[in-house]
């Protein structure tokens, strides 16, 4: 059906170039634009519509529209309170994602040189895997598509992986994604009926004909006037957005059935919406209810939060990654792998492959692309129970970033990398191994030799470095905490500091244990301080104090020093490889704990002391204990900042510090509480497994997997997409609130006897160790992790 509108419209530039500058978009670009308005008399819209949504996406047609059809609620941005949903699409292509590219013979093998003689091959070589179930025949009948590309292309892409990626998996995954969630949409919110059309184009052209703007909606109410856009991954489009800016505005004053300014426009979001997202959409919607004959909110976005599954068979070809995988003939799959290895090394890379992505994302339906993701934040939190032949389940979390389009995420793959190692260190190393010391007068017990070959050591031992230098910072007498704690002094009567020991060890770490695994919520660090002396000499001389002034000095640092040294430890991106490992740390015990029981794949890693597989990396590689502890030294013996202090003229301060997760204190946290303060999670959690997904409308992003080399994302070898039921709306009208929905069973069996520890606890480790987050250090040498403030800062009347 076709219909022909002319419309006229009334002239709003000035308010629209405001919002339009606001939301930082460049309406000069646009055709037919000029200084008398958006659409000079004698515009003209054009209708091109498809079917009745319900006959589209439902496959009949209903009656009649129901009342409840449509969105609830009225606000600019509603989100619908319920569980989180998921979906199943068919995604195949994903099944071969590590093919490769063709041979001379397989290139030979086909014999098409136009577009109609390649369709055919592509057919039968299809036809013939559909057959036989032999994923070289289906490998052929990609090799043909991509020589249907280099023939049909207007720009070709010659490089096989690259349009293997780009190109053949990505737009499976774009189309069936899309075409699933439109039909999941046009179910939930009933928008059947003879009021409702899918996919209908909207354009405006001036009266010389040409193109002013076009729009194509998923749907469009009738007798609402009400547009509709649905967006499985919550982003809106930069072209969709200049159009819908424009068509909204439209009116014709003559024939009210013309004016688009009595229509509205629905965003249907099927994940977290970006703040791009937001804030565009959020500025147009005021700027139109500014507009005269305006009411309500001209533009609203509902987000019903629901995670899109790809179903595939895993083949010979399926790319897996040598992350979290015990066996190291078997990588792991899963959201997490592909999103951390496929987001760009640096910033420049990933701006090139979210480029990319954006070309690629016709329908909106591919998710925040590869820089989505703050991996700079990513950290473990769930472990499942390992068992034998399956590897464990896993899942990360990381915010999201705020405007991935400009500013991308990056380098996911180091700190993907970081985090598993850490994890198999903490497996393979015994617990004697687990030190760092950093003390002037023990340059011969740095570490220990194994484990400073590996990135886990180097982070502790550098962190202890890092923390001696804020200690210093902090000590500046010119601010604060410094300033206090030097004016404390004086008050006191005390002419200079003390010899001082500083060490990292782990607050009460937050964690639930249940039959599935380890939830790890909350793993603070604590700095701690104590007195100690050194027979290395400090550049500022020495300072003799009694034992009660010590005393008296040492609570001044702990009044004023320790807590802002402790917050810079548990807040400050310097330290996010610290607290990525000690993650890691706890997931690793955990992982001991459940071998002991019932022995699984980590059972040959557990206390092998070999760390080949997790060595140094990248820019790390050729890392040594010594050059941190030489930067140490010279930080002691010289000092890290010259104070305006009267001893002896100099003016230094020199630190040293440490960490030490030798013992590690826990807070037991009970099913009821875990489901109090945490809604949710274990279905986020379980979900994540197999699809990227969001926390409650949070910004956290989860993303996991399984270890195993086993399919994370169909739940079976052979999967096939699960249908939606349909029902008719009409005699049965659906609400708004989902029932809950039991989680595929896929991603690897658990065993039905529970943990050691039911009520929540970690289980203790060896015979007294509690807890065992033995990440660290120091636990066989009392003086690990030495540390000394000398800071002279004596009174002209104490000198003299």
């Amino acid at each position: 059906m076709i219909t022909h509108l002319r419309v006229r419209t009334r002239s709003r530039l000035p308010k629209a170039l405001a919002v339009l500058a606001g939301a930082g978009i460049m309406v000069t670009s646009l055709p037919g634009l000029t200084g008398a308005g958006f659409a000079a008399p004698g515009n003209t819209a054009h209708f091109t519509t498809g079917k009745r949504c319900d006959e589209m996406h439902l496959g009949k047609k209903f009656p009649r529209t129901p009342a409840n059809s449509g969105a609830p609620g009225s606000g600019q941005y509603d989100v619908h309170q319920g569980l989180p949903e998921e979906y199943f699409f068919g995604h195949d292509a994903k099944g071969f994602d590590a093919l490769p590219p063709p041979t001379p013979q397989q290139k030979a093998q086909i014999k098409g040189t136009d577009k109609k003689s390649l369709d055919k091959e592509i057919a039968d070589w299809d036809a013939k895997y559909a057959k036989s179930g032999d994923a070289d025949d289906k490998a052929m009948a990609i090799y043909a598509r991509h020589k249907r590309n280099q023939v049909t292309a207007s720009r070709p892409t010659k490089d096989f992986k690259r349009w293997l990626k780009n190109k053949y998996i990505t737009n499976q995954q774009n189309n069936h994604k899309g075409s699933a969630f439109e039909r999941k949409t046009v179910k939930d919110f009933n928008m059947v009926g003879p009021d409702w059309l899918c996919e209908v184009t909207v354009e405006i052209r001036d009266k010389d004909g040409k193109l002013v703007a076009r729009r194509k909606y998923d749907a469009y109410n009738q007798n609402k006037g009400q547009f509709g856009e649905f967006k499985s991954d919550g982003k809106y489009r930069r072209h969709q957005y200049k159009a819908d800016e424009i068509i909204l505005r439209h009116k014709d004053p003559v024939d009210p059935k013309k004016d688009f300014t009595k229509n509205k426009l629905v965003m249907y979001a099927g994940e977290k919406i970006n703040n791009a997202t937001r804030t565009n959409y959020r500025d147009l919607n005021k700027a139109l209810q500014a507009e005269p004959g305006r009411a309500g909110n001209p533009v609203r976005i509902y987000q019903r939060q629901a995670t899109g599954k790809g179903v595939f068979k895993q083949t010979k070809y399926t790319r897996s990654y040598p992350v979290m995988n015990p066996n190291p003939n078997k990588g792991s799959m899963g959201p997490i792998n592909s999103a951390a290895f496929d987001s760009g090394k640096t910033f420049k890379e990933a701006k090139q492959y979210q480029r990319e992505y954006i070309r690629a994302n016709t329908r909106s339906a591919l998710g925040r692309g590869p820089g989505g993701v703050d991996f700079s934040t990513l950290e473990l939190q769930y472990v499942g129970n390992p068992v034998k032949g399956k590897g464990l389940d896993y899942s990360f979390k990381a915010g999201y970033m705020p405007d991935e389009d400009n500013t991308p995420g990056y380098g996911g793959q180091a700190k993907l990398r970081l985090a598993s190692d850490a994890m198999f260190t903490w497996l393979a190393l015994t617990p004697d191994k687990f030190w760092v010391n950093l003390n002037p007068d023990q340059p011969d017990k740095i570490m220990d030799p194994t484990f400073g070959k590996t990135d886990a050591g180097r982070v502790l031992l550098q962190a202890d470095l890092q923390m001696k230098h804020d200690y210093a910072r902090d000590m500046d007498p010119r601010k604060d905490p410094g300033k206090k704690y030097w004016d404390a002094m004086r008050a006191a009567g005390l002419p200079c500091g003390h010899s001082i020991r500083n060490w990292i060890v782990p607050k009460p770490a937050k964690v639930r244990v249940d039959e599935n695994g380890i939830y790890i919520l909350d793993a603070p660090l604590k700095v701690k301080s104590a007195p100690i002396d050194f027979t290395t000499p400090s550049p500022n001389g020495k300072c003799d104090l009694t034992k009660a002034q010590v005393q008296t000095s040492q609570r001044l640092v702990n009044q004023y020093i320790l807590p802002d040294v402790e917050k810079k430890v548990n807040s400050s991106p310097e330290y996010k490889d610290l607290r990525r490992v000690y993650k890691s740390r706890v997931a690793a015990e955990y992982i001991r704990q459940q071998d002991k029981d019932r022995p699984s794949d980590f059972h040959p890693i557990i206390n092998s002391n070999t760390v080949k597989r997790w060595p140094l990396r990248d820019a790390n590689k050729n890392w040594t204990p010594r050059q941190t502890y030489d930067d140490y030294v010279k930080s002691f013996t010289k000092g890290d900042y010259s104070y305006p202090c009267e001893y002896n003229g100099q003016q230094k301060i020199c630190i040293m510090g440490g960490v030490d997760f030798s013992k590690q204190p826990e807070r037991k946290i009970s099913r009821i509480r875990f489901q109090i303060e945490h809604p949710r999670l274990d279905t986020t959690t379980k979900t994540s497994v197999r699809a990227e997904t969001s926390y409650r409308n949070t910004e956290t992003a989860y993303l996991g997997g399984n270890g195993s080399g086993r399919l994370p994302d169909g739940g079976q070898p052979d999967p096939t997409p699960t249908p939606t039921p349909t029902k008719d709306p009409s005699t049965q009208p659906t609400t708004h609130t989902p029932a809950p929905s039991t989680p595929p069973t896929g991603g690897g069996e658990h065993p039905s006897v529970p943990p050691k520890a039911p009520d929540g606890s970690l289980p203790n480790t060896g015979s007294n160790t509690p807890v065992g987050l033995i990440t660290g250090i120091a636990a066989a040498l009392a003086a690990a992790g030495a540390a000394l403030i000398w800071w002279m800062r004596r009174r002209k009347t104490a000198e003299d």
